[in-house]
């Protein structure tokens, strides 16, 4: 295995690529008890239009085909809902679809050997019938519904429609009830067929393991597959500029929730250093300490901090900044004004520089956040670890230029939700 160390916070990540193509990442936490495991497909809302490997044929499914692929996962042919038997082991376990990526995971002190047992059977072993893909309709119809009438997920997907026109990360991840009416069996065995090789996932470990032990451990329990080439995925060409400025929803909420949300023109800068030169603007202009954010907060204008995010893949980069507030537009008003004229001064710079190196070391304390962290970064081809080695080289000069390359007014959406 290829040993990866820091020894400045005393961290040693092994990597391993199998024969199959499948990554495995294992981090050692020697002092706990509590073990981890994550185990993750390239396949996220994003990745509806293809070329299948083995036929050559090009494939457009419907919305949402990777968010009903994860339900239908747990339900195997002997009746066994593999979900409920992790948990009857007494093991914490989930599963999750994004816009890159599907992940099965669970996490606990005992029983883990079993659990794994659980794990890379059911993921290996998927269950379709005509049946039970038409049952599963109606439960994610009406977790659909929920969400349709969540203001919170209402103002982040009406975001998304502002800051894009055909790019894919627009569509809501569960898809629609028109679109999943469309979803059959074979619709969700070409997708499995395809995104579920090994080749094409990546498995993690954190916890109290030793790294050759567990890696036998995975490997035996690994079915064979035939090789399949390369997944090409077809995606509309990047846009430069925003679909629209400003959206608005009516709902009921209380107090106005809005987000102000920037798009990123996709480059080939560096995305670990891309990513903590934004993290040092926001904390610097906007966080809690920001003189933006005092003043918000003591005219009344804000109820609490601003939350603030950089999502980013190959395929779409944007930062969001989300609260609630009496006046919406004149906390967007404010935050324009402030990220695109005043820059970070060299105080702020090394405040937030220190204070984000904490937040991240932080991170290395629980075995989950190790185990997610390694697995999201890694199907954005990035190793953890290097994040370590870039803040020691990230300086004032790289944050202004990404901050006047990022925040421009042009391409700033605003939406709300009000009743």
């Amino acid at each position: 295995m290829k040993i990866i160390e820091n020894k400045q916070i005393k961290e040693k990540v092994y990597l391993e690529t199998l024969e199959n193509g499948m990554k495995v990442i294992i981090i050692p936490k020697e002092h706990t008890e509590k073990k981890y495991i994550i185990w993750g497909t390239k396949f996220g809302s994003i990745d509806n239009h293809f070329i299948e490997p083995t036929t050559g044929k090009e494939i457009q499914v419907p919305d949402g085909v990777a968010h009903y692929l994860e339900h239908k996962m747990f339900e195997q042919e002997n009746g066994v809902d593999s979900l409920y038997k992790l948990m009857s082991l007494g093991l914490d376990a989930n599963a999750y679809t994004t816009n890159d990526h599907t992940a099965y995971l669970f996490g606990g002190t005992n029983n883990f050997y079993e659990g794994l047992d659980e794990l890379m059977d059911y993921v290996q072993h998927p269950y379709f019938t005509d049946e039970n893909v038409e049952k599963e309709r109606g439960i994610i119809g009406q977790e659909i519904g929920r969400y349709d009438d969540e203001p919170a997920w209402k103002l982040y997907v009406n975001m998304m429609d502002c800051l894009y026109t055909n790019n894919p990360v627009k569509l809501d991840i569960a898809g629609t009830v028109e679109s999943i009416s469309k979803i059959t069996k074979e619709t969700l065995f070409s997708c499995y067929n395809t995104f579920y090789h090994p080749s094409n996932m990546i498995l993690c470990v954190s916890g109290n393991f030793k790294p050759e032990q567990i890696l036998e451990e995975i490997k035996k329990r690994l079915l064979p597959r035939e090789k399949i080439g390369e997944i090409k995925r077809i995606y509309p060409e990047h846009e430069y500029k925003i679909n629209k400025p400003f959206k608005e929803q009516k709902m009921d909420v209380n107090i106005p929730l809005f987000i102000t949300g920037f798009r990123d023109i996709l480059e080939n800068e560096n995305k670990i250093m891309k990513h903590i030169a934004i993290e040092i603007i926001l904390n610097s202009l906007i966080g809690k300490s920001s003189k933006l954010y005092q003043e918000l907060y003591n005219t009344g204008l804000l109820l609490g901090t601003l939350d603030f995010d950089y999502e980013f893949s190959d395929e779409y980069s944007h930062v969001i900044i989300t609260e609630q507030s009496e006046n919406p537009e004149k906390v967007n008003e404010k935050l324009l004004e402030v990220l695109t004229n005043t820059t970070v001064s060299i105080e702020d710079f090394e405040r937030s520089k220190k204070a984000l190196y904490g937040g991240y070391l932080s991170e290395y304390d629980d075995v989950e956040n190790i185990g997610r962290m390694f697995l999201q970064d890694a199907v954005k081809g990035i190793n953890s670890l290097d994040y370590i080695n870039v803040f020691k080289t990230i300086n004032l000069e790289y944050v202004n230029k990404i901050q006047k390359d990022l925040f421009k007014k042009e391409m700033s959406a605003l939406s709300i939700v009000r009743k």
